[in-house]
């Protein structure tokens, strides 16, 4: 049982070995959704905001209706 251990150890450490040499030079897989289907091998890039907080528009138009909203007291 100890050996089984030590082999599923070692296997793990030559794989993350691995992997952090390949992010280190760069290399990217086929698999990566990041660059699939850019020949250039670049991240693509996104466009636009990436949620309602990160819209500039989406803030400023909630923070006119919070000021235009009377304030209610609750019961």
């Amino acid at each position: 049982m100890l050996k089984l251990l030590l082999v599923v150890i070692l296997f793990a450490a030559i794989i993350y070995v691995t992997v952090r040499v390949i992010q280190r030079r760069g290399i990217s897989s086929p698999l990566d959704r990041r660059t699939f289907g850019r020949p250039s091998g670049r991240p693509a890039t996104r466009r636009g905001p990436l949620g309602p907080d990160d819209d500039d528009d989406f803030l400023r138009d909630l923070e006119r209706k919070r000021r235009r909203k009377p304030e209610t007291p609750e019961s």
